[in-house]
């Protein structure tokens, strides 16, 4: 049997760039010749999918935060089956934009459901498998907002329907758990341009020869 794969998620607040950048690192490292699964959380299987249109864009729905939740690690107990843990097992890399510690992030800190009770959530979601390395593509959610209201895609209930301070919470939701975990989290600073940040997020990638590693900011 080989070596097990390369997991990597990038996390971050809404309009912080994760899907180009996800689709960036892919291209990057499949040009030097690895094997990439590039997923995104909610979806990336059938269920998922379905599960995504839901929770997202679903704006007549009034969702309570747990219920949420529960929704989230549904879709992503599906991707970790179906899509992550195989593609792991065969050696291959994984990109994943978003994956359990937005439900931290967004369920946790930013609507206030226990953290505790997430964390029991997410074991039994993921299965115990964690990301070698979670990439926080940070700025300032006023920022982030406005490139989304600028963006052609459509905004999801969590841009369109929740204020700022929720928003903010989200963010020092995500920092915080960074700076609980140096080991596994790297913050880079997303207001920079793209391809400034691709940059910060391939030389991340290409740190990770070494472990264990210690990660902190750019």
């Amino acid at each position: 049997m080989g070596d097990p794969g390369l997991f990597i998620t990038l996390e971050g607040p809404d309009g912080s760039g994760k899907t180009s950048q996800a689709q960036a690192l892919g291209q990057a490292l499949e040009a030097q010749g690895s094997h990439v699964v590039l997923v995104r959380e909610p979806g990336g299987t059938d269920l998922g999918e379905r599960l995504r249109e839901l929770l997202l864009h679903r704006e007549d729905l009034d969702i309570d935060p747990i219920a949420d939740a529960f929704l989230f690690n549904a879709a992503r107990a599906q991707l970790v089956a179906d899509v992550i843990r195989p593609a792991l097992s065969a050696g291959q890399t994984v990109i994943c934009a978003r994956y359990a510690d937005s439900t931290l992030a967004y369920q946790g800190y930013g609507a206030a459901v226990d953290l505790g009770t997430l964390r029991t959530l997410e074991r039994v979601a993921t299965g115990g498998v964690k990301p070698d390395l979670t990439i926080l593509l940070d700025l300032p959610v006023e920022v982030g907002l406005e490139r989304k209201r600028r963006g052609r895609a459509p905004l999801s209930r969590f841009e369109s329907q929740v204020d700022v301070a929720f928003h903010r919470r989200v963010r020092q939701g995500f920092l915080e758990l960074a700076q609980a975990e140096p080991d596994r989290w790297l913050v880079i600073d997303a207001s920079r341009p793209r391809a400034a940040v691709a940059r910060a997020v391939l030389a991340a990638v290409r740190s990770l020869g070494g472990r264990p590693r210690t990660i902190g900011t750019i």
